[in-house]
């Protein structure tokens, strides 16, 4: 579905229900009149569209016009109408005449308390304070309806049919066994989609491949595979940490046999896609989604079947997987489901995985927005990076946030699919309080660990053991936690990214505004101060 086709729906949640048009108009201090990228009413397009010809062209007049000029007339009148056709035509293909695309942009200063003028020189405004009011007015929405059990079985028979409902006991990873059928070949692993593309786990598949048989469970002339969920879920941000974090979780022992991060199966793969922008692709199966915790479920097995105990008893052994996009990424059901009227995703990734697992650990760790947006931005972006860039693209990312607000809900605009895909910066992966509301409309609060970056990277000993206690592992040893404090940090800053520098300023200040009602309403659902991110804090950390 184009963005052109795209239909908003009003939003009667507020008072605010401002027009296109309507949208006021920031102070221009005595400059020429300036007017928000909303504004449609002056265009390029000739002014007098209705101009009187008739007399022109009057038979009386043209006896008096040689036939030269006649034809010159008529080839310059028509050359004008083609000129005018072809501009109309480009202006939206798909859209009404004249009737300007709500996602085509113009070049725009967004004045904060610190006037971005030094930036840029262009004279469309957008009032800020404005936009603030709005979205803190937007924020006090009521929670979502949370879909009937029975609707999100319906949704995916074989996922609910593969995983039972109740779990083995004395066994701290949801685990169960599955019948095993004699007429599949020692290759089970050769068909995983998971395998096509992490060579690491190919390696492990291989691994388990070689002895899988005497890892069976035999029981009346049956034989059964141990199968297991993940125990603990680290569901975002992007660009938070999450990567350096999991593998850490790694090197303690009983967290140790989980082998692959960002298998993204909740929110892509089980519906066929990798990414997005390349279309449907081939659905992951849950069985292979399963096959990823296989190491630590044969690991677990050991454990029963010896009945040992010890220091590494395997039966506390648990399972876990880390993807970025859990806690936001719920754009598949627009792609399969288009035809559909909800301005809202109707299901959300967490309904499925409390459906099968609500006892799950859910563990978050989040940044400060602003300087997130700006590392997803030197991360993702492969050319033309700078700051200067950033900061236009951060400009054009709030116009469209603004004008979809003025017609939908908050949460329809920060779920909206077409709006994510023509914002080019990820804006609306810093609003993590709408995430988050969402997540605690199915988990209970105390199944939530939210950390922040700035805390763990401040003192990384300390976040890890709150990580560890909230999973309830046994403490370290000290040759363990010597090893998971020396180990270099995932995914650091590339050295080409770093020269390029901070963000602008200005940039900094536009973001920090913007982000300041959702940052006010994380700290209050928290209970905790530290996740407004103070300007203060910035300062020191820059």
């Amino acid at each position: 579905m184009s963005l052109s086709h795209c239909k908003y729906e009003s939003n009667t949640q507020t008072d605010y229900s401002y027009s296109l048009h309507s949208l006021p108009i920031a102070e221009n201090d005595g400059k020429r009149p300036v007017r928000t990228f909303f504004d449609f009413r002056h265009t390029n397009l000739p002014e007098n569209l209705d101009l009187k010809w008739a007399p022109l062209l009057s038979l009386t007049n043209l006896r008096g016009i040689s036939k030269i000029k006649v034809v010159s007339f008529l080839l310059g009148l028509t050359l004008t109408f083609l000129i005018l056709a072809s501009y109309i035509l480009t202006w939206d293909k798909k859209g009404l005449l004249l009737t300007p695309s709500p996602y085509q942009l113009r070049p725009a200063v967004i004045t904060t308390s610190n006037a971005a003028a030094d930036v840029s020189s262009e004279k469309n405004l957008i009032d800020m304070k404005l936009l603030v009011k709005i979205i803190g007015s937007k924020l006090k929405y009521t929670s979502r309806k949370v879909p009937d059990e029975k609707d999100v079985i319906a949704t995916d028979s074989h996922l609910f049919t593969t995983i039972p409902r109740q779990f083995l006991p004395g066994i701290k990873s949801p685990c169960w066994y599955e019948e095993f059928s004699s007429k599949l070949t020692t290759d089970l692993y050769k068909r995983n989609l998971f395998t096509q593309r992490s060579k690491s786990f190919k390696t492990v598949c291989d691994h388990l491949r070689t002895n899988f048989h005497q890892h069976l469970y035999h029981r009346d002339g049956k034989q059964f595979r141990l199968r297991c969920l993940p125990y603990f879920y680290i569901i975002g941000q992007p660009k938070c940490g999450t990567t350096d974090l999991f593998h850490r979780l790694l090197l303690h022992p009983e967290v140790k046999f989980n082998i692959m991060k960002e298998p993204h199966w909740w929110t892509r793969k089980r519906f066929g896609y990798i990414r997005f922008k390349d279309g449907f692709q081939e659905s992951f199966p849950v069985e292979d989604y399963l096959d990823l915790f296989d190491l630590a479920a044969r690991n677990i097995q050991g454990g029963i079947s010896r009945n040992s105990s010890g220091d590494e008893n395997p039966l506390q052994f648990i399972t876990g997987e880390a993807s970025a996009s859990t806690m936001w990424d719920n754009q598949a059901w627009s792609y399969l489901h288009g035809d559909r009227e909800e301005t809202e995703p109707p299901f959300l990734a967490q309904d499925f995985i409390h459906t099968v697992q609500p006892r799950a650990k859910i563990i978050i760790m989040l940044r400060d927005p602003v300087e997130r947006l700006y590392s997803d931005y030197l991360y993702f972006k492969m050319a033309n990076k700078s700051a200067e860039d950033f900061h236009q693209k951060v400009t054009e990312s709030i116009q469209l946030f603004q004008f979809c607000l003025s017609e939908r809900s908050l949460r329809s605009c920060v779920y909206n699919t077409n709006l994510s895909n023509a914002m080019p910066v990820r804006l609306n992966l810093g609003m993590y309080i709408v995430f988050l509301l969402d997540w605690l409309t199915v988990f209970h609060r105390e199944q939530i660990l939210v950390l922040r970056l700035e805390d763990y990277a401040a003192n990384q000993k300390v976040t890890i053991k709150k990580v560890f206690d909230f999973l309830s592992v046994g403490p370290l040893s000290e040759q363990v936690e010597a090893a998971l404090t020396k180990r270099p940090m995932s995914n650091v800053r590339r050295a080409a990214d770093r020269n390029l520098g901070p963000m602008l300023p200005a940039t900094r200040d536009v973001l920090r505004e913007f982000h300041q009602p959702f940052n006010h309403k994380l700290a209050n659902v928290l209970d905790n101060k530290a996740f407004f991110w103070s300007t203060e804090e910035t300062r020191e950390r820059n």
